[in-house]
Formats: C-alpha cells, structure tokens, sequence
C-alpha cells in the first residue's frame, strides 16, 4: 500500500529537574531531603561547613536537620556578639510577617501574569483539534497526531457487506467523491447478488451500493450511493512515500468497523500477486506496512501523517507465506499505491472497466537463469506489439526494467502494470552475446492480444 509525528509535544517547562529516587540518570541510591517536598530552610547550627554539606547532597547520603533550631532573626549564634535591637522582637515579626505577605502577593501577581504569558506562547496550539469524548466534552488533540488523522478520516471511511452464494462477508471502502463514489477492492464485492452491496457509514446508517465497474487485475472496484454532499478522502502521491514513513490503517478488521492501527512503511515495490484462482491474479506494486492489517481491512485507506490516502490495503502474508485476506496479521501487510488506484477508479467509473498496460510478450516460466526469458519461438513476440516494434527477439533475456533488476516474471509484470497505456519504460535485455537497453513504449491490453498461453517448452 523517522520521527514519530504522532508523539505529543513535550508539556511546556519539561520535566523537573531535581533527582528522583531511582532516578539513574541523576544518582545511584536514593536521597531523601526536606527540599524535595518543601521549601529550602535555613542552615542548621551543626552544619560543618556549606561544602560539607553540599558534599553530602552529591553523594547520595540521607540528609536530615536538628530539630528545634533557631531562625537567624529570633537568636544569634553563641560566638557572634548580638547586635543592638531596633526594634521590639513583636514589631520586627510583624513587620516581617507582613513583609513576607506582600512578597508572597507580589510572586502570585507576578507567576499569574508569567503563566498566563507561557501559556500563550507554549501551550496548546490555535490549530489544534476539537475531538468529541464520551461525555459530550471536547478534548484537544495535536494537529497531525494519530488521533486528530482518525477524526478526520473516519467520517469518509465505509463499511461494505457483500453477499454472494457462497455466504456473506464484510469489508471495508471509502469515499473518493462527494457524489457518493466509493473505492474497494474488487475482492470485497467479488460475486455480490444484483452488483448490490450494503454500505455502512460512520455515523450508523446504511445504505444500499451499486457496483459500477471492477477490475481484478488490479483487485480494485468502484461502489455507487445516492448520497451527495459526502467529504472524499484525499488521494495523495504514493510516489514520494519512503521507507520509515508513518502510515495508518483504517478499517473493519473482522467486522469491528471504524478500527485504526498504526504502523511505517516497511518497503515499496513489493511485487505481490493475488487472488482466489476463480479470476485472473491481480499483480500489485505494493506497498508494505507494519499496521496491522486483518481479514475486514480490505479495500480500506492506508494514510500517510499528512491525511491522505497512499495505499488501499488489499493483502496480508501469513506465517506459511502465502498472500491472503483470511490469515491473521504478523506485520506484514500490501497496499495498492493511491497513484494507481486513482488511474484506475477513474476509469472504472467513466468506462465500468479499466485497461492495463502490456509490452507484448510471453514470457518462460520454466527458466531459471539471469533475469526473464521471453519464449523463444514465433509466439514469444506478439506481431506489431510493442516489443517488437522496439526490437524484442524471441530467446531474448530481460535484466531489468527502468534501470531495477528483475528476477522472477512477477517482478517484471507489476513493474509494467504500475504504469499506464502510452508510458515508456527500458528495458535491460541480453540478445546473444550482447546487452544493450530497449525503449518500448507500452501498449494497452484492449489493443494487444496477450490472452493466448505461454507454451510449455519441452525439458
């Protein structure tokens, strides 16, 4: 189908910075001190020396102060001759109880006006996102974070039952025009009675679906409602995706609608093939994901931290290593790139069918050398197609297409069919002794015969 965009900014002032207990980063063994809980005190009389004492603190060792010490004001030390008093012992209490008082008024004055100003400049951002809780309140959630993403994309994300003959099952579709067009995958509604379907929204209501068009080739299909006035998700660039990309998967994993999972990108042009054996396989450029994906996320929006869609999901590897909608999620899930899935849907809906490209070949399934064979016989170039118009013999090898290896003949076909009809791809191919690039300029399955089998050449 880096840095987390989704971790919440860091509460403004940080973390404090006086050592905890248990805290390695700040002292092995624990320190127990009036400051931690209280203000500061003044020195007690038996203190050696303050170097002392901040030895002690450093060091680790429990710190604890005599009881009963005098404050400086109220008697001087033994060994210091007092001072002439200028005034009463009760007025200079007074006087510094109101002192105290008034500094304290002063602080609160001036920590409310500081706070209020940190706030403004720290705190929760203007464009932060409302999110209904569960009572009624609203909770402020980041713009980008996972949860503001899910709270705009659940409104435009469906839930899709199909019944067949064989039974009913659920997946999942979402909204790509506010006309009430809706992208799935076209094994979700594979055999659905009447091309009917129901789609149920977020908000609980049902409706009932008109499959328009559907194209197994590229498991992809479009649902029709009669609704407008519906938000469309966003269909972004699959081609700027990296690897280590955030994504998140939204769907109904076995039938638990409006489910979210989360995940990266684990790799880009998986070359996935799948399909039930009872239609042509679907040959995907896929993208990878950790997210967890299950039976039910099907033909639901894989999103980048942006919001936009970069992949509908459509596959998931189980632990005997087949690709299939049925097993559970061990982490490796498939997306159709949102590049191709737009191409596609919009032919589905102005034509009912989408074309795919094609370079005119057949390919050996039975070699097992460098890179693809392409039979060599009068039936491996098709006449007039577009590899042999670029030059293409029979017996020819292909290493590589647009500059990438390829190894095995699915590599290659969902290399082509990421592209479209008219594209120009080069191909690497080893002729004889010779290696050279080839130009073809690809074709379109409506125009070029490639339904004949390749033969089966003898051992």
């Amino acid at each position: 189908m880096s840095d987390s965009p989704f971790a919440p900014p860091t509460p403004v002032g940080g973390e404090s910075q006086r050592p905890e207990a248990g805290d390695d980063a700040q002292q092995s063994s624990a320190v127990v001190t009036a400051s931690s809980t209280r203000d500061e005190v003044a020195p007690t009389a038996d203190a050696e020396t303050p170097a002392d004492a901040a030895v002690g603190s450093q060091s680790g060792t429990d710190v604890a102060t005599a009881p009963g010490q005098p404050f400086p004001w109220e008697a001087p030390p033994a060994d210091v001759p007092p001072a002439a008093p200028k005034a009463p012992v009760g007025r200079v209490r007074k006087r510094t109880v109101a002192a105290i008082c008034i500094g304290a008024l002063s602080l609160g004055i001036l920590g409310g006006a500081g706070g209020a100003w940190a706030y403004n400049e720290w705190g929760p951002s203007s464009s932060s996102v409302a999110l209904p809780s569960v009572n009624g309140a609203s909770v402020d959630r980041p713009e980008g974070s996972v949860a503001s993403i899910a709270a705009a994309v659940m409104p435009s994300v469906v839930s899709i039952e199909t019944t067949t003959a064989q039974g009913s099952a659920t997946g999942t579709g979402f909204v790509i025009r506010e006309d009430g067009y809706i992208l799935t995958n076209n094994h979700v509604v594979d055999g659905a009675s009447n091309d009917s379907v129901k789609v149920l929204k977020s908000d609980g209501t049902i409706e009932e679906g008109k499959v328009i068009g559907t194209t197994p080739e590229y498991d992809l299909a479009v649902v029709k409602i009669d609704e407008k006035g519906l938000t469309p998700l966003v269909l972004g660039d699959s081609d700027q995706v990296v690897v280590g990309d955030a994504a998140i998967a939204v769907g109904s994993p076995l039938g638990l609608d409006s489910t979210v999972t989360t995940g990266i990108i684990s790799a880009l042009h998986r070359p996935v093939t799948a399909g039930d054996g009872t239609q042509a396989p679907a040959y995907i450029d896929a993208i990878q994901t950790d997210a967890a994906i299950n039976p039910g996320n099907s033909g639901g929006p894989l999103i980048n931290s942006a919001g936009e869609v970069i992949g509908i999901n459509s596959a998931i590897a189980s632990l005997g290593g087949s690709l299939t909608q049925q097993a559970g999620s061990v982490g490796l899930g498939f997306a159709i790139t949102s590049n191709q899935a737009r191409r596609t849907a919009e032919q589905l809906i102005n034509d009912g069918e989408a074309t795919f490209p094609v370079i005119g070949v057949l390919l050996d399934e039975r070699y097992t050398g460098e890179g693809i064979k392409v039979v060599d016989d009068s039936s491996g170039v098709i006449a007039d197609g577009p590899s042999d118009v670029a030059g293409i013999e029979p017996g020819d090898i292909i290493t590589q297409i647009d500059g990438r290896p390829v190894t095995r003949s699915d590599e290659l076909v969902v290399a082509i069919r990421a592209k479209a009809p008219g594209d120009d791809v080069v191909l690497t191919i080893k002729q004889g002794d010779s290696t050279k690039d080839v130009t073809v300029t690809l074709g379109s399955n409506s125009e070029v015969n490639v339904d004949e089998p390749a033969p089966q050449p003898s051992e």
